[in-house]
């Protein structure tokens, strides 16, 4: 009994053994050995299909068994699975011999989700308790609190289901006990996982991998690898756990789940997830001063470290960049047009977004991105009049979703009076997180979208990060409400797509141009060499 009670390993054992499973792998044993010797904050990210939640139902019993006076409170994604592990821990209380004596009395609290185990003194909190994530927190009092799996795909899909996720996560500290512990179990969902950010607040996170990472990505751990793993001299790629999957079946569950899918599921890699759900990078644009009346012909990117813009602030992920242009000509030219967009939600906590986007040579160069507050005030419509006629543009657009047009016709009278210009409104149907990617990926893959470094100071010095321009490009997914706010964002895609539209027209155009031009030409040489004859103006002798 000694050596059970003062090595959870045995314990596990033995579970495994009463469950009729074979032997704890070796990874099991060591997840079990952080377990028992963990800080009062820890955080377990290990491969899907390892045992995470039965591993730690274990430990619960364990420590049961140590002491029955403390508390437990099982927290996770949803009341159903946390009333799973609950369940589960009750089931090996009742069923294992060197636990029966723990089993609830008939004047305990004995339900599967909350129970008390027979020696425990009355008290206001049972000694085991099960509640999802959303449910209700206060009240409670626990030694120990097992946040199994709290993160999952439907709570965290948004920026507003994070936040809310993580303010619930911070009533954990409200709950626990005087020298408690918090135990967090789960696998990361994307980057921007409540995982990521317990380590800033004193949590001790380990890692465990399905596969051995390569050696140039473990940098990406952050030192968070298991030192098992680490300790293994393995080869990359090589199969980490061989007694769970071998090496067919990861590749199986890698084509199943996808590249990201996996990195995520199996590799707790979240970089990965980033290149691919983040589709616009800041270093796909080009930084440069922009001028009023005229740019340069020909502008090159290059994404060198010697071309790197590192005075600018950059609120993109890890790595990602601005960049000067490698090249721009001597020649300069005037804009072939300007044109103003306006997306007037801006009541609320939206803002007024406006967009000034110029255009030569196919580059598109935004001397103007910004949020207005206040909704439809005078001042703002007579501030965007007037920067319509600054900046000079040939046409105004505005998105018609809202309001049924009256923005247009409230911005009229105040344009006629400081800048005639033409208002035109447009309205869209497309999800509008896949109507901006669409829009501005192919263009930025192309390197033709210019901004200035001043735009750029003055986005970044909004206060709230999630009413930055360039906050909003690089968190912008094509899931719904992915970003709390995009007003930004929307009406630069708004700009954006006009001058797509109309460069498409331009080059359908050319296209037609050149082709009457060669046949043109070929009838020339045709009737020439028939007739001997040439073309004088339009007739021909």
């Amino acid at each position: 009994m000694k050596e059970v009670k003062d090595d959870f390993r045995n314990f596990l054992y033995l579970a495994w053994r009463h469950l009729s499973l074979p032997s704890p792998s070796p990874v099991q044993f060591d997840i079990a050995d952080f377990l028992q010797k963990a800080p009062r904050r820890a955080v377990i990210q290990a491969f899907r299909g390892i045992g995470k939640s039965w591993i730690c139902s274990a430990f619960v019993c364990w420590n049961l068994l140590r002491d029955p006076q403390l508390k437990f409170l099982v927290v996770s994604a949803s009341k159903t699975r946390a009333d799973d592990f609950s369940t589960f821990t009750k089931r090996l209380i009742t069923e294992m011999d060197i636990l029966k004596h723990l089993a609830p009395r008939a004047d305990q609290r004995g339900s599967n989700v909350s129970f008390d185990v027979a020696p425990a003194k009355a008290a206001h909190s049972p000694s085991v308790k099960s509640v999802g994530i959303t449910g209700q927190l206060t009240g409670s009092r626990a030694n120990f609190i097992i946040s199994d799996d709290c993160e999952s795909l439907n709570n965290s899909l948004t920026q507003t289901m994070r936040d809310k996720l993580t303010d619930n996560v911070k009533e954990f500290e409200a709950v626990l006990s005087p020298k408690g512990k918090i135990i967090f179990l789960g696998t990361p969902q994307s980057d921007m996982s409540v995982y990521n950010d317990l380590g800033a607040r004193g949590y001790d996170t380990r890692i465990w991998t399905a596969r051995m990472p390569e050696k140039s990505k473990l940098v990406r751990y952050d030192g968070k690898l298991a030192p098992y793993i680490t300790k293994q001299n393995l080869k990359e790629y090589e199969v980490i756990d061989p007694d769970r999957f071998d090496d067919l079946d990861l590749k199986e569950r890698e084509a199943s789940y996808g590249r990201s899918g996996f990195a995520l599921q199996f590799m707790l890699d979240t970089t990965l997830s980033d290149k691919e759900r983040y589709p616009l990078k800041l270093s796909d644009l080009i930084v440069m001063d922009i001028n009023n009346d005229i740019a340069p012909v020909k502008v090159a990117w290059a994404g060198s470290p010697e071309y790197a813009c590192e005075d600018l602030p950059s609120v993109g992920f890890t790595g990602d960049k601005y960049y000067k242009p490698m090249f721009k000509s001597e020649d300069f030219g005037e804009y072939k047009g300007s044109v103003m967009a306006i997306d007037p939600a801006g009541r609320g906590q939206d803002e007024l977004g406006v967009a000034i986007v110029k255009q030569l040579g196919g580059n598109l160069f935004v001397q103007s991105c910004m949020g207005l507050s206040g909704g439809y005030t005078e001042s703002n419509l007579t501030k965007i009049a007037t920067m319509a006629r600054d900046a000079k543009v040939n046409m105004i657009i505005v998105e018609s979703n809202f309001g049924d047009g009256m923005f247009t016709q409230l911005l009229k009278p105040i344009v006629q009076r400081y800048y005639p210009v033409t208002i035109d409104e447009v309205h869209h149907t497309k999800q509008k997180e896949l109507r901006i990617i669409d829009t501005l990926e192919p263009v930025m893959n192309q390197h033709r979208l210019v901004v200035s470094p001043q735009l750029i100071r003055e986005d970044f010095d909004t206060k709230d990060p999630n009413y930055q321009l360039f906050y909003q490009m690089t968190r912008l997914t094509k899931d719904r409400g992915s970003i709390r706010n995009d007003d930004r964002l929307d009406v630069l895609a708004i700009a954006v797509a006009y001058w797509v539209e109309q460069m498409a027209t331009d080059s359908e155009k050319e296209m037609l141009t050149h082709r009457d031009n060669l046949l043109e030409a070929d009838l020339e040489k045709f009737l020439e060499g028939t007739l001997g004859t040439k073309p004088k103006g339009n007739m021909w002798i």
